[in-house]
This record gives C-alpha cells, structure tokens and sequence, in this order.
C-alpha cells in the first residue's frame, strides 16, 4: 500500500505540475499578446503587410518592427542630446560628399587656401588704411610747424625764393603766350602826306580751331580815330600765311605837318581767326608808336604777336543776312534772319529795331526797303526777305548796305550800327559776296558786325584800290 500510494501520488504530482507547466505558458501567451495590443493602441498605426500566411510569424514581426522602431527612435533622442554626434555626422556627411567630388582633394585644398590668402591681404589693406587715415593729421601738423619754423628763421630767404619763383613763372607764362610772328613794311611819302603800311607774312601763329589750325587775316588801323580800316584776305587752314599787300593810309594835313600829326598816332595790326557763323576770335596783335619809328627810310621787321586787348569802341550788335543770286533771272535776294546784342537804346534799356536795306551804285540809291518794327528787343528776329533786280552785268558794282535802327514814335530814329557788303567792301563783307557770286541760286548766310554809321558810310564812298 504505501508504494502504491506514493506511486500514485508522484504520477499524480507530475501530472500537475504538466498541467500547471502548460497553463503559465498559455497565460504567457495571453499576457504577451494583451502587451503587445496595448502598444499596438498607444502607438501611431502602420500599414500591415498585405499577405500574412503565419499569425505566429504575423506577430512576430510586428513586434521586430515595434522594437526597430522603438530603437531608432531612441537613437534619434539620443543623437539629440548630444551635440558631438551631430559634429561627426556633419563631417562624415562633409567627407563622403567630398569623395564624391570630381576634383581632387588637393585642389580643393589649394582653392581653400588661396582664398584664406585673399582675405588675409583685405583684412591687412583695411588695418593699414584706417591707420593711415589716423596718422595723416600727426604729418600735417608736422609740416605745419617745420614751415612756421623756417619761416620765423629765415624770412629773407623765402622771400629770394618767391622772388625767383614769380620770375620762372612769367617766364613760363611768356613761354606760353607765343601767339606767332608777323612780318610787316613802314614807309612815308613825305610828298603825297601818306603812310604806307605792307602785310607780308606771318609764321607759327596759334591755333585756334578744332582742327588744329587757324583761317587768319589781319586787321589795320590807327589809333586814336580808328575811322578808316582795312583787312587783308584770310588764308584758310594756315598757321604760316604769306599775305603780300599793302595798305596806303593818307593822313589828314593840319598846318600842313603831316609828320608831326603822324607822331601822335599808333598803328595797330590785329591778327584775327576768321569764323563764319560766329564772331572772330583775336589771336593777338601788334601796336606800333609812330613816335618811336624812324620814317626817313623803308622799315621791314618781324615782331611777335602779343595778346591783345579787348576793343574800347562800343560794340553795336551783330546781324545775320542771308544773300542769294540767280544770274539768269538778275535777281538779288536778301534775307534779314535775325539780329543779337544790340545797343541798349531806349532809357529802359531796351530797343525798338528794325533794319532798313539801300541798294546802292556809285554813290545812287536805286531801291531802298525795311522791316518790320520789332518791339522791346535787343535780340530780335526777323526771317523777312527781299528781292532786287540786279542784271548780271551790274552785279560787281552794286552794293547791299544795311542799317539797323531803333523806332521812335515822339523823334527822328536813331541808328544803332550799319554795315555793308559788295562793291568796295572789305574783310567780311567782301568774303561774303564773293561767296554768294561763288554759290549761284544758293543763299549764303553770315553773320556782319555793326560799325558807326561814320565809319561805314565813309568806307562806301572810298574807291577800291
């Protein structure tokens, strides 16, 4: 009996304890599969894989991917948390981006290292700038104390040395004034009271145009009347022109001592450069005492031109004219197209112009015609033309003279300044007409400047040599 019941009670014994032994693996099982839905809750949902043959396996791997997850996930807060993981990903990162390049490292490496060079040299120009800046002033007073030092020292010899300094610089201001030479001749015939003045040539003169020459002509008078001028050809494009005329001025007798008036006067020749549509520039001029000139023989002699002075006689305005002939017809058109700078005439200091238009032959008015009045003006335009019938076989002996005006209503009007061009003139006038004759059925147009009423009116009735 007792080893039946012992035998008994261990075969009862271990059947339990199986039987136990399965049921805590079966709650195993129950208890792993409640922890693994409660993660399945608490976490985000995944897409399941779409064939799942084994549920064994099925749970498996959801449980290998909760688990990868959950280490990549602490992995990523780990990395987080520590700065130097994110330094040496970054350089690894650098490294294999680097390796990937197509240029060789040691290429990249001189590019750094060039442009570490480069920005070394700006920082050290900036520093060296800014410093210079800073130490500017320090110099300035330095030199600012060594001058008043050499000044309270040697007073004299600073003012030896300004002396020479201002003698070098009008030297050089000399040097610099070379305006060119004129060539001239001076005779007297005692017998007739006349002098004779000859324009031979003239070298180096300055240039005056764009182009690096000048169209020179030269001007002849006496001073202090200067009633009766005369002007030589102009030489286009020349610096050395070669001019070969001579002048005869007859001097008025009083007391029958023409050589003693003739003392008492100065002969002017001024070298002008000669401009078409604006005025004439001076290039300079020569003055001549006839006190200090011995007239008992011919003179001949070079002398520099010297920078003149600006005219004292009034200046009376300018007017445009446009001329035009047509040979076959016999027609002589002349355009008044405007007038500049004018005398002030009236006590506003303003003027009431108009131009009047005398065609002239040998002292006899054949036509005379005038503009429009132009009100409070010294500028005015006009743009009126006239025609005259001129034959072609009187177009050489004929002259255009033109006076401009100032209106009055109350008086008589007063001339403002008159010139002329054609027959007998001189200078422009005469360049002018000539190149109206050269230009058939072509108007030419040229700017006069107005003289004294006297002064023309005495070169019109003088005979053309």
């Amino acid at each position: 009996m007792p080893r039946d019941y012992c035998s008994q009670c261990s075969k009862y014994g271990s059947v339990s304890i199986q039987g136990i032994k399965g049921n805590l693996s079966t709650a195993d099982m129950r208890l792993a599969s409640v922890g693994v839905r409660a993660r399945r809750a608490a976490e985000p949902s995944e897409p399941e894989p779409e064939e799942a043959t084994e549920p064994v396996h099925h749970e498996h791997s959801h449980t290998e991917h909760h688990e990868h997850s959950h280490t990549e996930h602490h992995e990523h807060s780990h990395t987080e948390h520590h700065p130097g993981h994110d330094y040496n990903h970054m350089k690894d990162k650098f490294m294999n981006e680097l390796g990937h390049l197509p240029i060789p490292v040691w290429a990249v490496a001189a590019i750094v290292l060039v442009v570490l060079v480069l920005v070394a040299c700006l920082i050290f120009c900036l520093f060296k700038k800014c410093c210079g800046k800073k130490k500017k002033p320090k110099k300035v007073r330095e030199r600012k104390t060594g001058r008043r030092k050499k000044e309270k020292e040697g007073e004299g010899e600073a003012g030896e040395k300004d002396g020479e300094v201002k003698k070098e610089g009008e030297e050089e201001e000399k040097e610099q004034e070379k305006l060119g030479k004129l060539e001239f001749s001076l005779d007297y015939n005692f017998t007739d009271a006349q002098l004779i003045v000859g324009i031979l040539q003239a070298q180096d003169l300055a240039a005056m145009d764009m182009g690096g020459t000048s169209d020179p002509y030269v001007k002849v008078f006496l001073l202090p009347d200067k009633k009766k001028k005369y002007e030589t050809k102009v030489q286009r494009k020349n610096l050395c022109p070669v001019f070969n005329e001579t002048f005869i001025f007859k001097l008025v007798l009083v007391f029958q001592i023409p050589y003693a008036e003739l003392g008492g006067k100065t002969l002017v020749l001024q070298v002008f450069d000669f401009d078409r549509f604006s005025k004439h520039d001076m290039i300079g001029e020569i003055k001549i005492p006839m006190n200090s000139v011995d007239l008992g023989q011919p003179l001949q002699q070079w002398r520099d031109v010297e920078s003149g002075e600006k005219e004292e006689q009034e200046k009376l305005g300018d007017i445009c004219v446009s001329l035009r002939y047509v040979p076959t017809a016999g027609k002589l058109t002349v355009n008044i197209m405007e007038a500049k700078n004018l005398k002030k005439m009236d006590v506003g200091g303003l003027s009431d112009p108009y131009v009047k238009i005398v065609l002239q032959q040998n002292g006899k008015r054949i036509k005379k015609k005038k503009t429009t009045v132009k009100k409070n003006t010294l500028n005015p335009y006009f743009n009126e033309s006239f025609s005259f019938d001129v034959p072609f076989e009187q177009i050489q002996k004929v002259q255009v003279v033109l006076t401009v005006f100032d209106y009055d209503k109350l008086g008589s009007n007063d001339p403002i300044g008159k010139t002329f061009m054609g027959y007998g003139a001189t200078g422009v006038g005469l360049r002018h007409w000539s190149e109206m004759l050269a230009n058939p059925r072509r108007p030419v147009a040229q700017w006069h400047t107005l003289l004294p009423e006297e002064e023309v009116d005495a070169a019109v009735k003088a005979k053309p040599r």
